[in-house]
């Protein structure tokens, strides 16, 4: 199963500086993951019609039953990860938002400037996550027990979880 990570980042993108998000999320989803995946990994600035047109692919094309984004949730001019995630998906997800933003009110205040998101596209699920590696633990570890049962629910494959490390919900049958 594929498994897409989207570093949005104009300054990752030319190289200004190294990535450390996308493979924050990388480390993060194989000591979650219990299953055999392979990312789909690409770092793009933050320009709308690219993000949206790299979000379709990733779904689409590449077939990536989970795309996973770091970078461009925040409310500075050129943030506009959310505004490309919403213009592609067919149902939002905003419960995803407000648990990863309640859990980083934990650990920082500026959390509340944060504007996640997530949604399904296709058999895709779209999850904004924030920029900062140490956050992208914290959010992902939040909305991953939810994660497995939402892949299952749009007809994608089935996700297993490490259950020493976090355990997905699925009703009882």
């Amino acid at each position: 199963m594929r498994i897409g990570i989207l570093t949005v980042s104009d300054r990752a993108s030319r190289g200004v500086y190294e990535d450390l998000s996308g493979p924050a999320i990388r480390a993060c989803l194989s000591e979650m993951l219990a299953c055999e995946w392979k990312p789909h990994y690409l770092v793009i600035p933050d320009e709308q019609d690219q993000i949206e047109a790299t979000l379709k692919a990733m779904c689409d094309d590449e077939g990536c039953c989970l795309v996973v984004t770091t970078g461009g949730t925040g409310p500075a001019r050129r943030d506009v990860t959310p505004e490309a995630t919403e213009a592609v998906c067919q149902k939002l997800l905003p419960g995803f938002g407000e648990l990863m933003r309640a859990v980083s009110l934990k650990s920082v205040p500026t959390a509340i400037l944060s504007r996640q998101t997530a949604g399904i596209r296709g058999n895709s699920l779209i999850v904004n996550l924030p920029g900062k590696p140490a956050a992208i633990r914290e959010c992902l570890l939040a909305v991953m027990p939810a994660i497995p049962y939402c892949i299952d629910l749009i007809g994608g494959p089935r996700l297993e979880t490490n259950e020493a490390v976090v355990k997905a919900f699925r009703p009882a049958k």
